[in-house]
């Protein structure tokens, strides 16, 4: 996290911290904050200790082959427990005689404390994924008994993990987590977040935020709470807890670089009133149910880009072009060269940059912002990394039905204030009468992409899921068309004029089967937009699949280049606009051709009022830019009246 500013001036800050709640107060104060500091959890030994002591003896017998040690705490109450029921030096010199592994620097540092130093000492974050890519690394666990010291609650997907690469589990169970002796701070703090008296919400581990929803339920604020925790910032000290929030489907604002207590107070206060600014305004924008209506007095609602989708008559054929912004354009190379694509995506600015660069470069007649199809999944749990060379690459694809149940609903678009900013930035530094296209990914196009975990030839998982379980499918395509809707509707309240939804894998779909699994996710979305405002409802790879794009009921049907543009309208019929549809490796022709080509396609047209020139796809990063600047100036030549 960037610090520009660590102080929180004079924010309301809450913690949820046991062990260290007095030095949590003396860091917020530090950093100019007002402390609310309640201790929400103790660590309870259990009644029944029977499990440490099977452990104990099968240890010593020489019937386990790894322990894995999760915490600090649990590694000193499992050696108290054990000591009373065997020899004490007798168990540590079992463990000294097999592999062990600490899973970071606590119980590395407990074990230090009795003269033992881990075989393994799992990296930085920390977390259940990390201990698993410690033992792929070096730890073979086939046919091995692995003892699991847990801590408060039994982690599913480490035992599964462990499972799976052929290990035999012990699940060694210490302590378990319950609620403080003293309620009334943890009580006080739950009402002042329900009342909307806090600012800044620090959470330092995973239970904290089960008792803190606990609470609130026993106090019948469980509603009011979980609103607030929108409005609130939301700082978790690591990747534990921070799935752990988001488990809860609560938001996770701010994570510090390294998972200690300073390094999150200081994260916090550094970045607290941006996010502050950045949830009040998503709040004012999305305070009312839908965004207003298109303003007709507007410059950008008369230009010939709008009036076609309306199907209003135009002086001359309006042309953009996907992808408009790119690789091809050496301003946006030099932009590129700084910075990774997801940095860039996320940094409104540069975006309103390398796009308004490419309308005035090459004269088009709407722009369209700057971003990518899948920064939508990252808050709705996808793990999402734009490899070098790559591409998207998604680290925890979406395989099994039970996979589903991790797709967070897409509460709020709070994650995503940086497209909506984009938005804004862009509709201000654009020409008033250049209209602003947003977009989204369409729900199977998003729903490939997480479950193949990435690209893919034969969408081989999509379809397996698809077919084998409709239940899960229809959940997740529910759950993408909920999440579409909000983002595609918050961008139209950020300031755009049009959105497209763009189902580029759409194609490998036959219709049957385009019809049964995804039509009506198309037709939800669709329906839930802003009235008034134009919907382009783009996929490509398929020709049959026209009819059924127009029946998701968008005003503009996009086509690419697989069907004559004659053709596409007569199956479209004469109430919708369409949008396309020039082959892209046209423009690695010579100017001669291109303009052949282009009054092939208006002719085909016939100016019929409704018809809005693209290519088919997007841009190939191999075409110069004269020759995309000449299909422009062609397309309002030769279609001029």
């Amino acid at each position: 996290m960037s610090e520009q500013s660590p102080e929180f001036r004079g924010l309301h800050v809450a913690a949820f911290e046991s062990r260290r709640a007095d030095e949590m107060a003396r860091m917020i104060e530090k950093h100019g904050g007002v402390p609310h500091v309640s201790p929400s959890l103790r660590e309870t030994p259990l009644e029944d200790q029977r499990s440490a002591i099977d452990f104990a003896h099968r240890l010593i017998t020489g019937e386990v082959d790894i322990a894995v040690f999760l915490t600090g705490g649990g590694f000193r109450e499992l050696l108290a427990i054990v000591q009373r029921h065997v020899d004490r030096q007798r168990y540590l010199d079992a463990l000294s005689d097999i592999i062990t592994i600490a899973r970071g620097p606590k119980p590395a540092a407990a074990m230090k404390e009795v003269g033992l130093t881990p075989t393994f000492r799992v990296p930085e974050p920390n977390t259940w994924r990390q201990v698993l890519q410690t033992i792929d690394e070096s730890v073979p666990v086939a046919n091995q008994v692995v003892a699991l010291q847990e801590y408060g609650k039994t982690n599913p997907s480490l035992i599964a993990g462990l499972e799976a690469r052929g290990a035999s589990v012990l699940r060694v169970q210490v302590y378990r987590w319950d609620l403080p002796e003293d309620m009334g701070p943890l009580t006080q703090n739950v009402r002042d977040l329900a009342d909307g008296r806090l600012d800044v919400l620090l959470f330092t581990s995973a239970h904290q935020v089960v008792n803190l929803l606990r609470v609130a339920a026993d106090l019948g604020l469980a509603a009011r709470v979980r609103q607030r925790l929108a409005e609130t910032v939301v700082a978790s000290v690591g990747p534990t807890t921070s799935e752990a929030l988001r488990d809860h489907d609560l938001p996770v604002d701010i994570q510090p670089e390294h998972p200690k207590l300073g390094s999150l107070v200081m994260a916090a206060a550094a970045n607290c009133h941006r996010f502050l600014a950045s949830k009040q305004r998503i709040s004012a924008v999305l305070s009312a149910s839908l965004p207003p209506p298109p303003d007709p007095q507007a410059p950008w609602y008369d230009s010939s880009f709008l009036r076609a989708c309306r199907r209003e008559p135009v002086e001359y054929t309006p042309v953009w072009l996907m992808r408009q912004a790119g690789r091809y354009m050496a301003e946006y190379r030099e932009v590129r060269a700084k910075t990774s694509f997801l940095q860039l995506c996320k940094s409104p600015s540069l975006c309103s940059e390398v796009m308004c660069t490419a309308v005035a470069r090459l004269g088009v007649d709407a722009a369209i912002i700057f971003s990518d199809l899948l920064p939508i999944l990252e808050p709705m749990g996808v793990d999402l990394e734009f490899a070098q060379g790559e591409g998207p690459v998604i680290h925890n694809p979406v395989r099994e039905a039970a996979d589903v149940d991790r797709v967070r609903e897409l509460e709020s678009v709070d994650a995503l204030d940086f497209v909506m900013e984009t938005v804004r930035q862009t509709r201000r530094d654009l020409p008033a009468q250049i209209p602003l296209i947003g977009f989204a990914g369409a729900p199977f196009t998003l729903a490939s992409y997480a479950i193949e975990g990435g690209s893919s030839r034969n969408y081989l998982h999509t379809k397996t899921l698809m077919y084998r379980d409709g239940g899960a499918w229809r959940e997740l395509m529910q759950r993408l068309a909920r999440a579409i809707t909000r983002y595609l509707n918050a961008q139209i309240a950020a300031g755009a004029q049009c959105v497209q939804l763009f189902d580029s894998w759409a194609g490998c779909l036959g219709p049957d089967d385009y019809r049964s699994y995804v039509l009506p996710y198309v037709q939800q979305i669709i329906a839930g937009i802003t009235p008034g405002v134009p919907v382009i409802n783009f996929a490509t790879g398929n020709p049959a699949l026209v009819p059924l794009l127009a029946e998701g009921g968008s005003s503009v049907v996009g086509v690419d280049w697989r069907l004559r543009l004659d053709e596409a309208w007569r199956i479209i019929g004469p109430d919708r606009a369409i949008q396309g549809n020039l082959d892209p490796t046209i423009l690695l022709a010579g100017p001669a051709e291109i303009r052949r080509r282009v009054q092939e396609i208006l002719d085909q047209a016939a100016h019929r009022p409704g018809h809005i020139f693209n290519l088919g796809h997007g841009i190939l990063q191999q075409t110069p830019v004269e020759n995309a600047i000449a299909l422009v100036d062609a397309v309002h030549e030769l279609s001029r009246r």
